[in-house]
């Protein structure tokens, strides 16, 4: 077992503090370049050629960092980069974890800056992947570089693991994984793709939700038909699946799917209903849904299963004629807390969706992702030292929440490894907007969360 490291000696974490605000500028330059590459896994949205353009770039910034590289391809097509360095005999093997794949920029109109060009506003860097998870990914190459830069060796074996397709849910990491369970043996691993409650408030995460997303399919007719001639008789697909879509929350805005109960209530750090206004944006006069009764929506986030209607085919309202619509589809996000089988949760989603659709519409509903939920140890040296880490260089002390996002990676790696110490951490604050227009990072979490990591890695050397 690993022991659990005192704090680190004082002057060693200065001069990491040094060697990390030393190597920002440089960070800025490997954002500038990852986030120009448009490295969405679909070549429906961008050339493959972007996701090799990152995978090389990310390839060379590892073999600088001084880790051996290996290149392997995984079931989907992606590539993931695996770079290794050997620390002393007796030392723990950590693995650090990100992907250099982004979501699509979507329509261009609500960006304020080019969404593939790193651009500066008021502090803040903004640009597709600034923080999931290319921004993650330059906080590990940060703090890589200070601790060979002021140790002269590896106080641990490193593996640096970067995979190509985890916003796609093509799972091609998680297929890999049972096959090359090789690639993610380690003592502990800490995956960056998650962030702090708020800026500057040093933030482990212990609990992910799966998914179990599906698409939905709802057809009336054989055709369109004129709503004059029709309306009233001819059944309205859209409208069908909008019953059907409505049935999946209750009046209170719960998400409700027959056959799936609720999930064990979330014990941890709350999310107050005031936060989760400001993060989210919500709108002056309309509802924060899932407030406990206590002003937390903690345990709605975080502790239960949830659906969201992501996008729907349709006709558009411009150009729109007056007939009948006959066939709709959605795509319906399904996301599933600890405890709960995300396989079990779909096929309950799907037998719903079923059996709400109504006046005998045909449907078919498509799965199109599965992830397994994740519930972390808070009893391990690991967890122990990452908390001593974080407080040195946060100069406050851990906040332990959970998160309503899926990285099915911690799942895959957990039904391999189970002895496997997972510990996530990253600088997807609220105030980034991943996945969204004008998403940003704010140099600030990327410099907080690579000298902790590089005091992480010291100190667990340093103590065996």
């Amino acid at each position: 077992m690993t022991p659990t490291p005192a704090p680190l000696a004082a002057d060693v974490v200065r001069a990491l503090t040094a060697a990390v605000e030393a190597g920002m500028p440089r960070a800025r330059n490997d954002l500038t370049e990852l986030v120009g590459c448009r490295s969405v896994f679909d070549p429906a949205v961008e050339p493959v050629e972007e996701c090799d353009r990152a995978a090389d770039l990310t390839q060379a910034y590892l073999a600088e960092c001084g880790l051996t590289l290996e290149n392997v391809q995984a079931p989907d097509g992606s590539r993931v980069v695996v770079g290794r360095a050997d620390g002393p005999p007796g030392t723990p093997t950590v693995l650090l974890y990100s992907h250099h794949d982004v979501q699509p920029a979507g329509p261009l109109e609500p960006w304020s800056s080019p969404p593939f060009e790193l651009t500066e506003r008021d502090g803040r860097w903004y640009g597709r992947g600034a923080a999931d998870c290319k921004g993650n990914l330059v906080a590990h190459l940060v703090a890589l570089r200070a601790v060979r830069e002021v140790l002269g060796s590896w106080p641990v074996s490193v593996v640096a693991l970067v995979e190509g397709s985890e916003e796609q849910s093509t799972i091609g990491l998680i297929d890999l994984v049972p096959t090359r369970p090789d690639l993610v043996t380690a003592d502990i691993v800490v995956i960056a793709d998650v962030g702090n409650i708020a800026v500057g408030v040093p933030t482990v995460t212990t609990s992910l939700r799966g998914t179990g997303s599906v698409v939905v399919t709802v057809s009336t007719l054989r055709a369109p038909v004129h709503s004059g001639s029709y309306g009233g008789a001819a059944p309205d697909a859209l409208h069908a699946l909008m019953v059907a879509l409505t049935s999946l929350r209750d009046a209170s805005g719960r998400t409700v799917i027959d056959g799936l109960e609720d999930a064990p209530r979330w014990t941890g750090a709350p999310y107050p209903v005031d936060q989760v206004r400001a993060d989210a944006g919500v709108l002056d006069g309309v509802s924060v849904l899932g407030d406990d009764g206590h002003g937390s929506v903690a345990n709605a986030v975080w502790a239960q299963p949830s659906v969201s209607v992501l996008a729907i085919d349709a006709p558009r309202v411009e150009g729109a004629v007056g007939a009948i619509v006959a066939s709709a589809t959605a795509l319906v996000g399904l996301r599933v807390p600890p405890g709960m089988s995300a396989g079990h949760a779909q096929e309950r989603l799907i037998e719903h969706l079923h059996r709400h659709t109504p006046w005998g519409a045909q449907v078919t509903v498509t799965p199109v992702s599965h992830g397994e939920p994740y519930l972390g140890r808070v009893d391990g040296p690991g967890y122990a030292a990452l908390a001593t880490a974080m407080e040195q260089a946060y100069g406050a002390p851990v906040q332990r929440i959970g998160d309503g996002g899926s990285i099915p990676f911690a799942a895959a790696v957990a039904a391999v490894h189970p002895e496997v110490e997972i510990l996530l951490i990253g600088v997807e604050e609220p105030l980034a907007g991943i996945h969204g227009p004008d998403e940003s990072v704010d140099p600030e979490e990327i410099r907080r969360t690579a000298l902790a990591e590089a005091i992480f890695l010291a100190g667990l050397g340093a103590s065996t």
